[in-house]
Order: C-alpha cells, then sequence, then structure tokens
C-alpha cells in the first residue's frame, strides 16, 4: 500500500515543515480523519532524515491538535470528535435538530439573562460604580469585589478569605496563572490519566510534559503518583477530586489526605479544580484545606451563572499571590471590572441563590433520566453532576457510536479528547446532560443512544 510522504521545500526547520505538511494534507483532504500517518523510521528513510526529526514533527502535529499518538498502534489524524475547534455557543440556533451534550454547558435558563439585565441597571444608576468600571484597578482585583466573592465562596462551602483571592477570567485562566506562575517549560506536570481538555491544552501551550496518573474508583491512584514522585517528582499535580472530567469519579477523602501528606513530602505544588460545582452532600473535603500552604484552588462562576461572565477566582498561598500578580498584569493587566461588579451584585442577590437551587433540581432529574434509560451499561458520574460517563460494551468502539449519533444530529465526545498524553483511550462516551436546551431534547438523545447500544452500528472498513 502506498504511503503518505510529503513534498517539502528545500528551505525550513525540517520538523516544522512535516507538521505543516500534514496539516495541509489534512486541509486539501489527502490525509482524512483515522488516517494513520507512516512509522517514524519508514518516512525517515524515505525523506532521508533522522528518525528523532520525524518523532519531532509527529510531536508538533499533536500539539497542534491534527494527530493523536496511540501507544501500540501509531499516530492518526485526529477525527472530528477530537477536533479543537469546537462551537461553544449554547444558544446557537437548532434549527437543523441537532441536540449537543458534547460540551459541558449549564442548563439553558432564562433568570441569567434577566438577572444580569437587572444588574447592568442597577450599575447603570450607580455613577461612583460607573467611574470606577471605566479606571485602572489593581491586578488581584479591587478588595470589596474579593471580599463579595470569598464571601460567596464561603456560602457555598468553599471558604476563602479577600487577601487570598485573584480575580480571574474563567476557571481556564486560573488554570493558565497557575501553570505560568509556578512552572518553566520543560517540566512535568502531572494529572488524572483522563483529565480536563482544558489543563492538556494549557500544559502544552506552556510547553510543559503533563504525565497521566492511573485512576481506579476511588480517584488519583496515589500510589502510582508515589511511584512517579520516586523516580522524578512533578513540579505540580492538577486534580478535580470532587468529580473527574470525564468520568465523574471522585478521590476518595483518604486519598486526598495521602495527595497532601505526598506533595509535602516531594515537595510539590497541588492545583485543585472546583469549577464543577457539587451540592454539598456530594462534596468532599477541599484539598486546599488539607494542604492551604500548597494548594492553589480554582473556581468560577460558568457552571453555576453563566459561561459567559468570564469571571472565576484563583485562591492561592500568600507567598504566590505577587507571583501571580504578576502573571495576570502581564497578560491583560486586570480583569474587566464592569463584569467583575455585575457578578458582586448577582452572587449577593437572592437570583442566584434561586438559580443555584433550580439548576440541581434539574440536573439531578437529568441523572435520573439518563440512568434510567442506559442503566444496562452501568454509566458513572454524580448524582447532581453535568456529565455522564458511559462505558461501551464489549466490542464496540467509540468512533463508530459518535460517528452514527452524529448522523442522527446527536453531539457526544468519546474519550480521546481526555486523554494525558499517548495513553490508550478507553472505550467510553462522555455525554454531557446539562447542555441539552430541554429535557424532552435530552430524552430524545438519550433514546438514540440506547437504540444504538442495543443494535450497534457495523464500524466501516478503513484498509485492507
Amino acid at each position: 500500500m502506498t504511503i503518505w510522504v510529503p513534498q517539502l521545500p528545500a528551505e525550513g526547520v525540517r520538523y516544522r515543515v512535516i507538521a505543516d505538511a500534514i496539516g495541509m494534507a489534512i486541509q486539501e483532504g489527502t490525509l482524512v480523519p483515522g488516517h494513520k500517518l507512516p512509522p517514524q523510521r519508514q518516512l525517515a528513510d524515505r525523506l532521508g532524515i533522522t528518525v528523532g526529526t520525524v518523532t519531532r514533527a509527529y510531536a508538533e502535529a499533536e500539539r497542534q491538535g491534527l494527530v493523536v499518538a496511540r501507544v501500540g498502534s501509531g499516530t492518526f489524524v485526529r477525527g472530528t470528535e477530537a477536533s479543537g475547534a469546537q462551537d461553544f455557543l449554547a444558544s446557537r440556533p437548532l434549527e437543523d435538530g441537532t441536540i449537543d451534550l458534547s460540551l459541558s454547558l449549564p442548563p439553558p435558563h432564562p433568570l441569567r439573562a434577566a438577572s444580569l439585565g437587572r444588574m447592568l441597571h442597577e450599575i447603570a444608576d450607580d455613577p461612583w460604580v460607573l467611574q470606577r468600571s471605566v479606571d485602572y484597578q489593581p491586578d488581584r482585583g479591587v478588595p470589596a469585589h474579593r471580599e463579595q466573592l470569598a464571601a460567596w465562596m464561603t456560602e457555598l462551602g468553599m471558604p476563602a478569605d479577600a487577601d487570598s483571592l485573584l480575580v480571574t477570567q474563567g476557571g481556564q485562566h486560573g488554570i493558565s496563572l497557575a501553570l505560568q506562575a509556578l512552572t518553566r517549560p520543560g517540566e512535568r506536570i502531572a494529572a488524572d490519566v483522563l483529565t480536563y481538555p482544558g489543563l492538556i491544552s494549557a500544559a502544552s501551550q506552556a510547553h510543559l510534559k503533563l504525565v497521566g496518573v492511573p485512576m481506579d474508583t476511588q480517584g488519583m491512584d496515589i500510589d502510582a503518583l508515589a511511584r512517579l514522585c520516586a523516580q522524578q517528582p512533578p513540579r505540580l499535580v492538577y486534580v478535580t477530586p470532587d468529580q473527574n472530567n470525564p468520568t465523574g469519579t471522585p478521590m476518595s477523602e483518604s486519598r486526598r489526605e495521602q495527595l497532601a501528606a505526598l506533595a509535602r513530602q516531594h515537595d510539590f505544588w497541588i492545583v485543585e479544580d472546583g469549577v464543577q460545582y457539587l451540592p454539598d452532600a456530594e462534596r468532599g473535603t477541599p484539598v486546599y484545606r488539607l494542604a492551604p500552604e500548597r494548594t492553589l484552588f480554582i473556581f468560577s462562576t460558568s457552571k453555576v451563572l453563566a459561561g459567559g461572565l468570564r469571571i472565576g477566582t484563583l485562591r492561592a498561598p500568600a507567598m504566590l499571590l505577587g507571583r501571580l500578580g504578576a502573571a495576570l498584569r502581564a497578560q491583560s493587566w486586570m480583569v474587566p471590572p464592569l463584569m467583575v461588579e455585575a457578578v458582586c451584585r448577582w452572587v449577593a442577590s437572592e437570583d442566584s441563590r434561586a438559580l443555584l437551587d433550580w439548576l440541581f433540581v434539574e440536573l439531578g432529574e437529568r441523572q435520573r433520566l439518563a440512568r434510567q434509560r442506559l442503566a444496562a451499561y452501568a454509566p458513572g458520574g454524580r448524582p447532581h453532576g453535568a456529565n455522564l460517563w458511559l462505558p461501551l460494551p464489549e466490542g464496540l468502539r467509540s468512533a463508530v457510536l459518535v460517528e452514527a449519533l452524529s448522523q442522527r444530529n446527536i453531539l457526544v465526545n468519546s474519550a480521546e479528547p481526555f486523554c494525558v498524553g499517548s495513553e490508550p483511550a478507553p472505550q467510553a462516551l462522555r455525554l454531557c446532560l446539562s447542555a441539552a436546551h430541554t429535557r424532552e431534547a435530552l430524552s430524545q438523545a438519550l433514546d438514540s443512544v440506547a437504540e444504538l447500544l442495543a443494535e450497534p452500528p457495523a464500524a466501516p472498513w478503513q484498509t485492507l
């Protein structure tokens, strides 16, 4: 069978021009999703270059999201389910009948826009606040805003004080700030072997080596992390202890304590992501309460109030606040104070409490619907979480099911975007139950998933 061999220009850094050629071939349709790239040694021989150059080119293509490396199988052009170019508009028109369960978005509710409108009207009638909103502010945010956000977090069961907080532009910004302040290019960081794609992307942008730690039903395997530390401790460990994204698995209390002790023993930082908020009964002890001197805690309004607000907080030890503030100032100088003011007024109002109460009722009902229809397949997740983790029956490939659902205008994610490094992806789906516009639309999508699981589509032949 003829292998793909790019035509390279005479000039340019070899590994970069090979990566560019891969991207061009994908755009032209020469390389299609699922296509396996030539083995590195074989392509090196054809091009008359070193194997190391091809290896570096494939790594660069993977960093750009063009391909994915699978242990023992090779390097493949990414499928559409792993594309980095996603449409995050939760309110986009759905005249075509599409039901999008691929993004972890809060369920739609008219109170979101109405509440924001009321807060903006209040601000418009307050000349002093308007003046403050058009002036430059401290990089960490004004004390009054930090005090209000700290009070809100404390009310939600995540105790904080204003002096320990920075105001951020959402949870993703908090991750980027933590990496910028704590790491240097080339250093190792660790996370669950299946983790939030935003962390994977941020680590790649920061030129960090992200190492996956195995998981089980109690969350991150701390013994495996200890073995990793014995070889070379990571600079930091990223965790989502209340519910792993995508599986929903919580970290047990004993492992949270073991993680804190291991961090002290090997002197690494912990970045704890609490953006996927849960009711009090489903949350454990925050890791930052167990190791406050070495844990950074990320929170955001995105999953509670609205994703478009892009306002969050980063709680950090006092010794890091100056470094984090400098990193924030270098990126954007400050978070826009007008939106912070609107959020602070919102979280102090009864609207935010009513919305949160409704949110957990709605998520609980959506989880009940999903578990009822898919009970035979042992789905995972939290009772009031946004996502459902669906392991597939033996012999069924997630890529086949993703494509079959897409043909029915139902969008879901395979495990592929959540895999750290070259770890093989389990055959499973993540269904974001909260993203459907209505329970009726969700029920329709779940019925299609159940039908396809009962009578799986045949996998198309890709080669001979």
